[in-house]
Order: C-alpha cells, then structure tokens, then sequence
C-alpha cells in the first residue's frame, strides 16, 4: 500500500519534472532564451510560479493537513541534499596555499575579495541605508542579498532557514527572489558587458562576440562532443554505481538529520542541518579513505547528483516565491538589488583592472558571473570571451576555489546566527577588514598593475600568438 505522505511528494516531483521538460524544449526552440542563456530550472521555476496556486492556480501542487502547499518544504531538504555532496567524493592531490598564489595568487584574493566584500558592505548597506529608509525592515534583511546574489539558491535556502527560524517571516521567498534576480542580472548584464568590452577592446581573445558552441544554446549536446558523467567505481553484477553514489548523498543527509536532533537535545540550541550535512559529509569521506574505499566515491558523479538537486532546488524555489511577500518589500529589495549589481560592477572595474596579472577583463567577468548568479553562469560568460579556454582563467578559479569555498562556508554558517542575535558590527567589520586586506596581500603578494583597460599585460602576446589587440 502506498503511504499518504509518498503520494503528494511523488505527484509534486512529477509536476516540477514536467515543467523541467518543458522548459529545456521552450530552451531548444525558443532564440530569445537561447541567446540569453537562461537556465532551465529558472524557467520551469517561473512557469511554476504562473501556473501554480498564487497566479492561475493550474498546476495541482498538494496541499498539507495545515491548508500549506507541500512544495514550500522540499527545498529545506533539497539544500541538506546539496551540503552533504559538497565534501564527499576522492579529491584530486591538493595545493597548498603557498601553491595558490604562485600559480593563481591574483585570482584567489580577487575572488576571496569580492566574498568578503558582498557580505560586510551587505551589511554596512542595511546599517546606514536600508534600515534608516525603512524602518519596518525585519533585522537581518539586508544579508539576504549576498545570501541570493553570491551565494545562488541554495544558499539563500540555507541562510532563508536559519532567519525564519529566528523569526523573519518572508525570508525564504526573499531569498529565493535575491537569487533569482541575481542570475538574471548574471546572464543578461554578463552579456552587455561583454559586448561593450569588445567594442572598448579591453578583451583579448575575441574582438566581437564569438559564437558560443551551439549546444551550449539549444541546451543538447551532439553525439561527437558528449562526454561522461563519472567512472563505475564499484560493479554493476554488484549494485549499480549510480545507486552506490545517490545512496551515499541520502544516508548523509538522513545522519545530518538525526546528528542535528541530537545536537538540539544536548545543547538545547537549534543547530543549521545544512552545516551539520556539510561536517558529515566530510567526516563520512575521511572514514571512507580510512577503511580504503573512499577512492571507490567518484567526484564527478557526486557533483552531477548535487547539480541535480541543485536544478530541483530553483525551480521549488521559484515556484514557491510568495509574491505577497515580494510585493511588500518591493522598494527596499530594488535599491538592494541595484546596490549589489553596482558594487560588483564597480569591484569589475576599480578593483579588477589593477589586481588581476592578465586578463583582467576576462577575470572579472568570471568573478561577475559568480557574484551575481553561480559558478555555472560564470563559466558560460568565461566562455564567450574565451571560446578556446586558453588563457588559464578557469584554471586559475579551480585552483583557488578549494581554499575560498571554506571561507564562504565559514560565513554562511558563522554569520547569519550572529546577525540574528543582535551581533552585526564585530562581523560586519571583519568583513570589510576582510576584503581590504585581499586587496593589500594580493598587491604585496602577487603585484598591482597598471589601470588601463586596453593596454597589454605580461604572458597575454604570448597566449594570443602575438597578435596584439587594437
């Protein structure tokens, strides 16, 4: 016998897969969303959003015994999913941190910079503009703009919790809103700067916008550019690899669960699950190298299950968005929205023209994609300007990504629960101490350049073939 609780969950995820099919087939045909890159999810999250209860009311999402829409609740477990495959799966050698700098020293104190930054001048923002405008703003309301923005839905998931959790009603669906008007200004703002960079001259490997690979627009990929998801590392007479690796993901979020519960019994204070995922993930994968079998956990598929989830997450997300709710801070969520665009297009342009070796252009395109919407996005737009990826930029972010993805988990799970308790100048301050010192240790470090965007940099001639840009 079915169970009433599978029923609704099964019919919910049906509802979302159907939009998600839909969407990449609108993706496929549809120029305007190829040409802008949209992603999928957001689409099937917005059509989610029409169709669903708040605006036509088509889509029969299920309802529970408390009158609410079940689809409000998946994300909640959907970001404890993604937490619990961040740190699971064998891990290329590392590199230190004296490596980090010797090869991508500008790179990472840029992209550690403009973390720290979006956080501590969030906060600043909310101090001595947002809350002083509107004084009806909940506390806290202003760190859901790094928590959408730089973060991406997951995140705002994540922090949207804890808030609620403290009280601040609302604060998921202005998270998810914060994220989703993030990867659009990403996209579409991506995209304008780049054609004006190409125009100015201030990029170096194409002169106008290339054509981007055309399954990277009509969303499939060709038969001769297909590649693997991942390696069978256990064998499939045995169980199937899939299976081992999605069994892995859940049992860590089902222990991150019962770890969590504990944790509130004992201590009689409400601990992030998706921070107790995060640890448990990580301590399940030490056991795992211990016992030595943690090399039979393949990255790569353990990645494709969280940007699985990760697509499930959006479009709930967005589908769950209670406009009421944007409607009420319509005002002060624009003015944040426009703070956020502009102070990462001023670190782009104050910051990195002078910081970045080579390449700057191309850089800080990198550093907007993700500042703005995700990692993803940020690679499309690297993309663009870089059709043959040779100028070293992702390579660059991939080395130094390892060490800033501590500190940017260190500060969603650190700074949200200090904020809500009334603890806002001591982070506030170490932030933006934070991101000034980024900037010092890189110019000490690595070296500051010279400001003009047109002039080139040592090591570009030489990548460009010695063609030099006019």
């Amino acid at each position: 016998m079915v169970s009433g609780l599978s029923i609704p969950v099964l019919a919910d995820f049906g509802i979302i897969s159907t939009l998600i099919l839909i969407s990449h087939l609108l993706r496929n045909r549809i120029k305007l969303l190829q040409n802008t890159y949209v992603p999928t999810a957001i689409i099937a999250g917005l059509l989610g959003l029409i169709f669903g209860p708040q605006f036509l009311g088509i889509l029969p999402f299920s309802v529970n015994a408390t009158g609410s829409y079940n689809i409000n609740t998946y994300p909640s477990f959907l970001v404890v999913l993604l937490f619990a495959t961040l740190f699971l799966g064998k891990r290329k050698k590392k590199i230190s941190i004296k490596g980090t700098i010797e090869h991508a020293g500008d790179t990472f104190f840029f992209n550690l910079s403009s973390i720290f930054g979006q956080w501590g001048f969030s906060l600043l923002f909310g101090l001595i503009c947002l809350h002083p405008l509107f004084s009806y703003l909940p506390h806290g309301f202003s760190i859901l703009l790094p928590a959408g923005f730089v973060g991406g839905h997951g995140t705002a998931a994540a922090i949207g919790t804890v808030l609620e959790s403290y009280g601040l009603e609302g604060a998921l669906s202005i998270g998810y809103a914060s994220a989703t008007v993030g990867i659009l200004v990403g996209v579409l703002g991506g995209m304008i700067l780049i054609n004006l960079a190409t125009r100015l001259g201030w990029t170096r490997l194409v002169q106008t916008v290339a054509e981007m690979p055309l399954s990277m627009k009509t969303g499939f990929v060709p038969e001769e550019e297909q590649q693997s998801m991942g390696k069978e590392t256990i064998s499939p007479i045995a169980l199937d690899p899939l299976t081992w690796h999605i069994a892995i993901v859940f049992a860590t979020a089902v222990f991150a669960y019962r770890i969590a519960a504990f944790l509130q019994s004992l201590l009689g204070i409400s601990v992030p699950i998706f921070c107790v995922a995060l640890l448990t993930g990580a301590l399940i994968q030490k056991l795992m190298n211990v016992i030595k079998i943690g090399r039979y956990i393949d990255r790569h598929v353990v990645h494709r299950i969280g940007s699985m989830v990760t697509d499930f997450l959006v479009a709930f997300g967005i589908a769950a968005i209670s406009v009421k709710v944007v409607l009420h801070y319509a005002l002060p969520l624009i003015i944040m929205f426009a703070f956020g665009t502009l102070f990462t297009l001023g670190l782009m342009w104050f910051v990195g023209r002078r910081i970045c070796r080579n390449f700057w252009f191309e850089r800080s395109i990198l550093m907007f994609g993700w500042n703005t919407g995700s990692v993803a996005m940020s690679m499309v737009l690297v993309r663009v300007v870089d059709p043959e990826m040779i100028s070293g930029v992702l390579e660059d972010f991939g080395i130094s990504y390892f060490g800033i993805a501590f500190v940017e988990i260190a500060i969603v799970s650190l700074v949200p629960q200090l904020v809500m308790k009334g603890i806002t100048i001591l982070p506030m301050l170490v932030l933006i101490g934070g991101f000034f010192a980024c900037i010092v240790l890189s110019r000490a470090m690595v070296g500051w350049f010279s400001p003009s965007p047109t002039v080139l940099r040592p090591g570009e001639a030489e990548i460009m073939g010695g063609a030099v840009v006019e």
